[in-house]
């Protein structure tokens, strides 16, 4: 059976949703994704270390549209593995385990890795949104949208802008 290994902040936690709403609250100004087009979070959120390193972060961030119902279906056909680089952020371990079972239930414990570097992980397929972690991936890649990567063109990885492009790809 084929591995999966699915990034989980920009893939399945929408973080981008989680950085607008925090960055309205603490600065009174609401950007859309529109306006950070092409713009790393580092740039474009100027509280994004501080949101990351804050309790609640990525506990309560919202889940990607379809990707519940399009992983359980993948699920069936795949060895699924979620992989976030939680380490750099380690009050985000316990969140990021609760969230997944929360959203989740069907990922088991056996299935998350929390990780620093991505290197380790091999696997046939990575789904991530950034390119620091497909670029080192020895199997296929997909990048998944979000706006600090839209500007990006090149070959090697396949874009993905929804989880119903991945459930038609894959499944």
């Amino acid at each position: 059976m084929k591995k999966i290994a699915v990034d989980m902040d920009g893939v399945i936690s929408d973080t981008y949703a989680q950085y607008i709403k925090w960055h309205e609250r603490d600065s009174g100004i609401r950007k859309t994704r529109e306006d950070v087009i092409g713009i790393s979070e580092l740039e474009a959120f100027p509280k994004v270390r501080e949101y990351l390193y804050t309790d609640g972060f990525f506990r309560t961030a919202p889940v990607i549209a379809d990707s519940q119902r399009v992983l359980s279906k993948l699920q069936e056909q795949y060895e699924i593995f979620i992989v976030s680089s939680a380490t750099e952020f380690p009050q985000s371990l316990a969140e990021k385990q609760a969230w997944l079972a929360e959203h989740f239930p069907f990922i088991s414990w056996k299935q998350m890795v929390f990780c620093g570097l991505k290197t380790i992980v091999h696997a046939d397929i990575m789904i991530d949104d950034h390119l620091k972690n497909l670029d080192h991936f020895m199997g296929e890649t997909f990048m998944f949208s979000q706006p600090h990567n839209l500007l990006w063109k090149g070959p090697k990885h396949r874009r993905v802008n929804s989880w119903l492009e991945i459930e038609d790809t894959l499944l």
